[in-house]
Order: structure tokens, then sequence, then C-alpha cells
């Protein structure tokens, strides 16, 4: 996949998970909302080889590192620990939606979760003044 697949992937999949949200379908909602935020940080992991193409020879693991679902393994991948420390560290509320949007995992697709947890990893998402897909974007 390349980067515009990613990306039109990670907004399908949020969309996804607003029109579940609006049918109830909580565990679907919360697995399709973490999904999105998966392709749009490997998105940005695109962005970053191209930037530092020489990081695939530094890292003998970087590759094997990217095929991962964690989040805060792709968000390292990405080249974007720093900077989205400093932003969370200046931005309380981007800090809470970065707490709640850390916690998903694929493991999720084998789970059931309530209306709370879907809305909440959602909104976390979404926002468009603090969400994590939001500043996301601005980087992909």
């Amino acid at each position: 996949m390349n980067r515009q697949e990613l990306q039109a992937l990670s907004k399908q999949r949020i969309q996804d998970a607003d029109s579940l949200l609006k049918a109830n379908c909580w565990s679907g909602a919360y697995y399709l909302a973490g999904y999105a935020l998966e392709c749009a940080l490997k998105s940005c992991v695109l962005v970053y080889v191209h930037n530092y193409t020489e990081i695939i020879f530094e890292d003998k693991r970087f590759t094997q590192n990217c095929w991962t679902h964690d989040i805060e393994t792709l968000v390292k991948q990405a080249g974007l620990k720093v900077i989205r420390d400093q932003h969370i560290n200046s931005n309380p509320a981007a800090g809470t939606n970065w707490q709640i949007a850390k916690d998903w995992s694929e493991i999720a697709r084998y789970q059931i979760n309530t209306q709370t947890a879907a809305e909440k990893l959602y909104n976390a998402l979404s926002d468009p003044t603090d969400g994590v897909l939001t500043w996301i974007q601005q980087r992909w």
C-alpha cells in the first residue's frame, strides 16, 4: 500500500466507525476507529522513510517493526514521538486523547466493547481541535 491508499483507508475506517456508532454497534466502531489510527500512522511511517531513506540501513529491524499494530511503536517508527510528546505536554486535551488512543489494540476485533469505550476512542481520534487523527493528518 502507498501513502494515499493508507490515508484513504484511514478516512474510510473513521467514517465506518461513525456509522457503526450511530447504529449502536459498539465493538465494530471501537475496532474500526483504532484501525483508522493504525492506517494513519503507517502513512506517516512512509513519509518518514521517504524523508530519511537511510533509516532502513541504520536499523535492521525498522522494516520488521513497521508490521506492528501497536500504536506507540508506530509513533516511534514514524519519527513522531518527540514532537508528539511536546504536543501533549503543552496541550492537556490532546494528551488525554493520546492516552485513550494508545490503548487500542488489534485484539479489539476479538472483544466486546461498550458504548462508552467506543465513543471515547472515536471522540479522542476525531475531535476537530485536539483529536489524534486531526494531529496526524497534518503530518501524513
